[in-house]
Parts: C-alpha cells; sequence; structure tokens
C-alpha cells in the first residue's frame, strides 16, 4: 500500500500547471515572434523560428513526462526506487533553475529581468518540494 505524500502531490500539480501554461499559452505567445513573409532570405528565420519552437515544445514535452512520473510515484507502488528517482527529479529541477538563470545573466540586461523571466522561482519551488517529499 503506498503513502500518498502532500509535498509531491504539490510539486505535481505545479509541474501539470506549468506543462498546461507553456504548452498553450506560450506556444500563443511564440507565436508573436513568427516570420510572416516568404521571401528567400526570411528562410532562415522560418527555420530558426520552427527550432525554438520545437525546443519550446521539448520542455512541455519534460514538464508532462515529470508531472506523470510525480504521480505514478505519489500514486502508486509501481517503482522498486521511488527515492532514487525523487532525488534525480530534484536534481533535474533544480539544474534547469540554474541554467534558467545563468542564461538570464549572460543576455542582455533590461528592467526587473530577474521578475519577469521568473520560472527560475518555479523550478526552484518544484525542486524544494520534491526534495523535501523525498525525506
Amino acid at each position: 500500500m503506498y503513502d500518498m505524500n502532500i509535498s509531491i502531490l504539490m510539486a505535481s500539480l505545479l509541474t501539470f500547471l506549468a506543462f498546461v501554461i507553456h504548452t498553450f499559452v506560450g506556444d500563443k505567445e511564440l507565436k508573436i515572434n513568427e516570420p510572416t513573409d516568404s521571401y528567400l532570405e526570411n528562410d532562415q528565420k522560418r527555420e530558426k523560428w520552427t527550432m525554438a519552437r520545437c525546443g519550446w515544445h521539448w520542455v512541455s514535452f519534460d514538464l508532462l513526462f515529470a508531472t506523470i512520473g510525480l504521480s505514478i510515484i505519489n500514486f502508486t507502488d509501481y517503482f522498486d526506487n521511488e527515492k532514487t528517482l525523487l532525488q534525480i527529479l530534484t536534481i533535474y529541477f533544480f539544474g534547469y533553475a540554474i541554467v534558467w538563470l545563468l542564461v538570464i545573466l549572460l543576455s542582455k540586461q533590461f528592467p526587473k529581468n530577474f521578475l519577469k523571466l521568473a520560472q527560475w522561482i518555479l523550478l526552484f519551488i518544484i525542486g524544494s518540494l520534491i526534495y523535501f517529499g523525498t525525506n
């Protein structure tokens, strides 16, 4: 019999919410930058925009997959070593947060950039919830 973990449940819900917003709202925002004209010199812009969109939805899949994994861990006894998987997911979300912060630091600055691009906070919160849910 499994024991539901509130911390892991909250991490799973936040991850699912992030997935929904990232997938649907984020894609709509990406379309703002979509190249509209079809001149030959714009083909490279279209290619780069499409590649960025594919990368965007790669992250969407990561969020969905993490949600599914957290839910399976929280609501079943399917995995033999759940603690190891949760430790990996903790490192995974902390790693995402650190990379996010590094990219902000390495990019050209704009007013309140750490607050306007505050996804790193969500990633640290999810990682922390998983960490505390593991122990």
